[in-house]
């Protein structure tokens, strides 16, 4: 039997990416849509202005929109877990409220850096879930917070992830961060055309933290961060979709070329082994050609959800030095969250 989800913060650029991933999806079903206020109480049809590409599910439109309250939710109908797609300022209370009964899977900023919220790239650190039960414990809760990290970071993670085994000491990373990032409408079009923004508030923070928090060591307790240095800087750009970043790690190791660029492809995590259902099969692809990875060519690579690499070389300074690129919206956003609920239902832990 499918599991039943609420979508929180609905009618918004990433909840609109959850309703389109998750049509036909064969293990869950959208139960109720959750919006502000104002949307309650319309059509989704009539709440949502359909940003994506693809055509709004009739279905879909023809649902109502709920308020996104704990008690409008339940309400409407029995629900399994929810995946909330607010905007962080106003998530953590909400979340708060839902996880006292329900399983939230959250794209929010609010609780990713709280002690016993695991922070999750089911590929990199699934081990992270044994905070579940604690942080149930902790609060008396039924439900719990599972949170995915910022876009620019997952598709980082995953990266250094497959080359762990070389012991990773420290990076330089330099992000070029699409429009969508910044959600809808997101940058004046007067700020980008003809320009590069050079600050993203708080991005530089997240995935200097975030990565660490991910990368590090759970004891049975509690999330020790990995021990390496990072510093990033981050910019946004006139794309559309698709981050990409410019990488420079220093390894305790010395691999070859051939053998760096190895790991990164013949890099698989859990999900790929339990074969869930939104997992690529290959979660890193290596280009070799001198000019890709390009958001345009590369951003829909393992429909949205595989990270490509390419540039790979030696670097004087540091070890390497490489480009990788992920759908910031897709692997980035909603396609993480749903890829993070199904190694839990992998789990049974929802």
């Amino acid at each position: 039997m499918k599991r039943k989800v609420a979508i929180l913060g609905a009618t918004g650029a990433v909840g609109q990416r959850f309703i389109e991933l998750l049509q036909g999806h064969p293990w869950f079903d959208i139960e109720v849509l959750a919006a502000s206020e104002r949307s309650a109480g319309k059509k989704f049809s009539e709440a949502c202005k359909w940003r994506l590409e693809s055509e709004m599910p009739k279905e879909i439109g023809d649902m109502p929109v709920v308020n996104t309250t704990l008690k409008e939710v339940k309400e409407a109908s029995n629900v399994d877990f929810v995946f909330s797609a607010l905007p962080g300022n106003i998530a953590g209370p909400i979340e708060t409220e839902f996880a006292a009964e329900f399983p939230v899977v959250s794209k929010a900023s609010a609780h990713r850096m709280e002690a016993d919220v695991p922070l999750i790239i089911p590929e990199v650190n699934p081990e992270h879930l044994g905070l579940i039960p604690i942080q149930k414990k902790n609060r008396g809760w039924n439900g719990f917070i599972s949170t995915d990290p910022n876009c620019s970071t997952i598709q980082l993670a995953i990266t250094l992830k497959a080359l762990s085994r070389f012991g990773v000491k420290r990076l330089i990373v330099s992000t070029m961060q699409a429009l969508s990032g910044a959600g809808y409408p997101g940058v004046a079009s007067l700020d980008i055309i003809d320009n590069v923004v050079p600050f993203i508030s708080g991005e530089e923070e997240k995935m200097e933290s975030e990565t660490r928090k991910i990368l590090g060591t759970f004891d049975g307790k509690q999330v020790q961060p990995a021990n390496m240095t990072i510093s990033a800087s981050c910019h946004r750009v006139n794309v559309k979709d698709g981050h990409l970043e410019a990488v420079y790690v220093e390894l305790e190791q010395k691999p070859s070329v051939d053998e760096f660029k190895a790991a990164l492809r013949n890099f698989v995590g859990e999900p790929q082994k339990l074969k869930l259902p939104s997992a690529p099969e290959k979660p890193i692809i290596v280009r070799e050609e001198v000019d890709r990875p390009q958001p345009r060519f590369d951003r829909d690579a393992g429909k949205g959800m595989s990270i490509v690499v390419g540039r790979v070389r030696s670097d004087s300074i540091m070890t390497f030095k490489y480009l990788c690129l992920g759908h910031n919206t897709i692997r980035g956003a909603a396609g993480a969250g749903i890829l993070s609920a199904e190694l839990m239902a992998a789990k049974k832990l929802i």
